[in-house]
């Protein structure tokens, strides 16, 4: 009889021990899916932005009685560093230094691309000496679907800075988007020329192509 009660006790204490074995096992697994499904925006750590394979591009439309003698500008806007990161809350950050945006226009000769250059770059415009950099961090990052996103943040330019948003969209490696900005917004006046009859309009379009360091 009292070798039956060991046998039983020894098959319970067992039992209870393969329990609890596979309890842990299945705690185990349970975090590790976590850890798989987790959404993230960029990956789980904070990474670099690649600058060599990323680019902002500015597009600025024209406007005014003689438009049909004006250009639309086209401008790079080349990032100086960035980072994404979800090592908790999701979020980016990008700098670009004002002095090194570029036209871009080809339909004109090089003379008048300088020339529009300098204006941009000069007091009237974009006043690069007094403010040498365009910065913008997120705030929010929010999910939309399936490798997309809204991203919410406030926008250093000209010495102000407001709130903006923007939707973005991850393909192939490479996450892209575009938001419309009105320069008078940041205290920017719009360059004109002819006493106004030709000039550009207030509301430009930013897009931009952003890959990360590998």
């Amino acid at each position: 009889m009292m070798t039956n009660i060991i046998v039983v006790s020894k098959l319970a204490v067992q039992d209870s021990s393969d329990r609890q074995r596979e309890k842990s096992t299945v705690i185990i697994i349970l975090a590790l899916l976590l850890c798989m499904v987790k959404p993230a925006f960029g990956g789980s750590e904070a990474r670099s932005i690649d600058s060599a394979h990323s680019t902002i591009t500015v597009y600025v439309y024209k406007t005014g009685l003689l438009s049909g003698l004006g250009h639309n500008h086209e401008i790079e806007a080349p990032i100086e560093s960035g980072e994404v990161s979800d090592s908790e809350n999701s979020s980016v950050e990008l700098r670009v230094k004002s002095g090194e945006l570029r036209v871009l226009d080809t339909e004109i000769s090089g003379d008048t691309r300088a020339k529009i250059q300098t204006t941009m770059l000069s007091a009237e415009v974009l006043d690069v000496g007094h403010f040498p950099e365009i910065h913008f961090r997120s705030t929010k990052v929010e999910p939309t679907g399936t490798d997309r996103w809204v991203i919410h943040g406030n926008l250093g330019l000209h010495g102000q800075t407001h709130p903006i948003s923007f939707e973005v969209s991850l393909k192939d490696g490479v996450y892209t988007g575009s938001t419309m900005l009105k320069q008078s917004d940041f205290g920017i006046t719009p360059a004109k020329v002819a006493g106004g009859a030709v000039k550009v309009k207030d509301e430009i379009k930013v897009a931009f192509s952003i890959a990360l360091a590998k």
